[in-house]
């Protein structure tokens, strides 16, 4: 048996200390066994379920998950730990220097005016704008990071003043990209800079570009629920005429959720 002393209100602590007796060789025999690349994965997926919870202003639901997220910041911890590297108090003490330098005006008598990013520039010891541009990390969702990579480029005075620029960019990149297709081109370079440049009319049109996107996706399941359920047989027995035709349908009735879900429950 473990020897952890369960609690009626267990604290950070008591978190800290389970973590590490999970990942012992007498713990968990999954536990023991992860590496950092072995739970990365994990680490997205619970970030991105806290996230969903905060869409949804479940706050029961982001409490467990910002638990689950917790639990990999102590894991990785505990990680490292191990390895003789560092632990939770160092990640803590890093994060505490790292808030308190990029608030002077708050900690300090007579601080420059500086704004966030100069502040972050100066802690990471940038000498150059592209440093700054190569520090956005890889692996962010691609329009968050082209989004990103954008506004540091427009920090730097790189950037359009309105929307008719991006937009012609836009135009100029989709001829590039039916080219690519027509001449067995390099689509995916040319569809590429399509993406990038409709990031650049999302950010100049004050539009969140993964924002956009998600909520095109919660349409196309919702017309897609539309069409499934104004069809007069089986989805895959279509023909393409029949699908553009329900397509069309699905849009002029803009079917809810609920509305779905009942013709679907009557066809069944």
């Amino acid at each position: 048996m473990l020897d952890f002393q369960y609690r009626a209100r267990s604290t950070v602590d008591d978190f800290r200390t389970l973590v590490h007796l999970l990942r012992q060789k007498d713990g968990c025999p999954w536990d023991s066994v992860q590496t950092h690349h072995s739970i990365r994965d994990n680490f997205l997926e619970e970030t991105y379920e806290a996230c969903e919870a905060i869409d949804n202003e479940d706050t029961a639901l982001l409490r467990e998950e910002l638990g689950d997220v917790l639990m990999q910041v102590i894991f990785h911890a505990s990680i490292e730990e191990d390895a003789g590297h560092f632990d939770l108090d160092d990640v803590a003490d890093t994060a505490c220097r790292k808030l308190i330098f990029r608030h002077p005006f708050l900690f300090q008598e007579n601080a420059p005016a500086q704004s966030w990013e100069e502040l972050k520039s100066q802690e990471k010891g940038f000498t150059s704008r592209t440093q700054a541009l190569e520090a956005v990390a890889r692996s962010l969702p691609a329009l968050w990071r082209a989004k990103k990579l954008q506004k540091r480029a427009a920090d730097a005075g790189f950037h359009w003043n309105d929307t008719e620029g991006p937009l012609r960019k836009a135009e100029e990149e989709l001829s590039e990209l039916r080219e690519a297709v027509a001449s067995d081109g390099n689509v995916e370079e040319e569809l590429g800079d399509l993406l990038f440049a409709l990031v650049a009319v999302a950010r100049a049109a004050g539009i969140d570009p993964e924002h956009a996107l998600n909520r095109a996706s919660d349409k196309f399941i919702r017309r897609f629920g539309c069409m499934e359920a104004l069809a007069e047989r089986e989805m895959g027995s279509l023909s393409q005429e029949e699908y553009l035709a329900l397509w069309q349908r699905a849009k002029e009735q803009t079917c809810s959720y609920e509305s779905e879900s009942a013709l679907l429950k009557d066809r069944k």
